[in-house]
């Protein structure tokens, strides 16, 4: 293996520790904040339905049900909170590692043998599995994206992989159900101003 190509595998490799201790730290994150987050917004509104009439509705009472329901969704993974945590930082001390291996590679001439510098990847990499948690919560995908890439320093994972905004910033998924609310909200306006139109005329 060559230079490049060991500077590529170790920012490749950096990528999946630093996204996937970020992801840890989204799980962890949503399981302390949301449910409380939750209960304010839910007694905030509550208290504010009480002097405004217009404000209780079914919908709106509907909504709060399933804001209940996510927040019971959550607590059932209360007990695990300390070991995505615990993995988070752990991770997070592998992608130093790796950022320390780079910067290692990176300095030494072409012509020199990297046999060293290919089993210190490896043996990090072997350490790198048995810390992850494949069972993540809801949302954290989304929330890592965030945290990984508008937070954390990239630099020298992105000096290899060259990311772009739209196929590695934003998740796929969120920007699906972006486009879908932007079409739902584009029909009811387009119904909305019909309706008003109508109502004009006659």
């Amino acid at each position: 293996m060559n230079k490049n190509d060991l500077l590529r595998s170790i920012a490749e490799k950096g990528y999946d520790v630093g996204f996937g201790a970020k992801k840890h730290f989204s799980t962890y994150d949503i399981i302390v904040k949301m449910p409380g987050l939750i209960s304010f917004v839910s007694m905030a509104f509550g208290i504010i339905a009480l002097a405004v009439n217009d404000l209780s509705t079914e919908l709106i009472s509907a909504v709060f049900i399933i804001l209940g329901i996510v927040g019971l969704y959550i607590s059932f993974n209360d007990h695990e909170k300390e070991d995505y945590d615990e993995a988070g930082i752990k991770l997070t001390q592998i992608l130093n590692e790796l950022k320390a291996l780079y910067y290692g590679v990176k300095g030494i001439d072409e012509a020199e043998d990297f046999s060293d510098q290919q089993k210190a990847l490896a043996e990090i990499e072997s350490r790198y599995y048995p810390v992850c948690i494949s069972k993540q919560i809801l949302f954290s995908n989304w929330y890592a994206h965030y945290k990984f890439f508008w937070e954390q320093q990239t630099g020298w994972i992105d000096e290899q992989l060259h990311f772009k905004f739209f196929r590695d910033k934003i998740p796929l998924s969120l920007m699906i159900v972006v486009i879908f609310m932007v079409l739902v909200v584009g029909l009811c306006a387009t119904d909305l101003i019909n309706y008003i139109c109508s109502a004009t005329k006659s």
